[in-house]
């Protein structure tokens, strides 16, 4: 591979493996600056790879004020390699521009930065409102819509309390929210802007300096973006378990009103999420033991989280939500 980066791409340097949940990712250092290297997964195909790209360079063309990653080009100014395989299937190489600097789940965010994290995932969802692409109609199982369809998830999952809670999931969602999924704002959305795609600087007055990682690019409800952070930031405070993610709410808002029908949805949405990453790890984990360690260090309280979320009564949450908006 090293070979082929310099070929194409003018890249030298040691290739650093780097665990990931479906490509194979490496990191590259250079005499200047860093690149990250990301190999699709050879089930992955190539239209759904170029919805990837296809909203990153979107993205720096139409808001490149936006710490978004970059997509570094080749010499030939292609924005992937297609690699052959030995058995005849093809893979998509691409390098990116390294984003360097801690995630914001290696850090303890207060509530202004919070806020800040909030503002930057409107500011991109603002800007993805005018993107579409022929592949982001794609069915993706981490997608919030299809929810419902995923409680067969329960019958893999060995603890008795946590098949009851996450039963209680689903008939909230079924309840509240997929009735609902036709009438909701659709557009193409991150997907998983999680505190492990969100490069900070604690320093920095902007707080955020880098958005990562477009793997799970979809068209959707708007409002399931910011639920997937908020599902992340959900009962870390057992106290208040849904402290964190009103505040990120707050700044989500501040850029992109959230509708006042679809507010009370919110919760619904992120308690969903948090489910179905609970559901799908333990799942994942037995059948891809190679990824093993990293599914599991992402989800290790999600459980406890889930349970800490559904003790605070769903009223109190959406006036706790409409409080820190004003």
């Amino acid at each position: 591979m090293s070979t082929l980066l310099e070929r194409r791409y003018g890249v030298c340097g040691n290739l650093e493996p780097l665990a990931t949940e479906k490509d194979d990712t490496f990191l590259i250092r250079g005499e200047s600056s860093g690149y990250l290297v990301k190999v699709s997964p050879p089930d992955e195909e190539a239209m759904v790879v170029a919805l990837q790209t296809a909203a990153m360079r979107f993205l720096e063309g139409s808001a490149p004020e936006l710490p978004v990653q970059r997509v570094k080009l080749t010499v030939e100014g292609d924005d992937h390699v297609v690699v052959d395989l030995r058995d005849g299937g093809t893979r998509i190489l691409r390098v990116f521009d390294f984003v360097d600097g801690p995630v914001l789940a290696g850090t303890n965010p207060d509530r202004d930065q919070l806020a800040k994290v909030g503002e930057m995932l409107g500011r991109v969802d603002l800007a993805l409102a005018r993107f579409a692409h022929p592949a982001d109609q794609r069915i993706l199982v981490w997608d919030i819509r299809h929810f419902h369809r995923l409680t067969g998830l329960i019958d893999h999952t060995p603890s008795a309390e946590h098949r009851r809670l996450a039963r209680d999931v689903f008939r909230l969602f079924q309840d509240a929210l997929h009735p609902r999924l036709g009438e909701l704002d659709m557009q193409v959305i991150h997907g998983d802007y999680s505190p492990h795609n969100v490069v900070v600087d604690p320093h920095s007055d902007d707080f955020v300096t880098g958005v990562i990682d477009f793997g799970d690019t979809v068209r959707s409800a708007v409002i399931f973006d910011p639920a997937v952070t908020m599902a992340n930031l959900v009962g870390r405070a057992s106290d208040d378990p849904w402290r964190d993610a009103s505040a990120f709410i707050a700044g989500y808002e501040r850029v992109r009103p959230i509708r006042e029908s679809e507010l009370p949805l919110l919760p619904v949405a992120a308690l969903a999420r948090l489910t179905l990453r609970a559901l799908i790890t333990n799942w994942r984990a037995e059948r891809v033991p190679a990824r093993r360690e990293y599914l599991l260090a992402h989800a290790k309280d999600d459980w406890t989280n889930v349970a800490r979320a559904m003790a605070a009564p769903r009223d109190d949450v959406v006036s706790q939500l409409q409080e820190d908006r004003s």
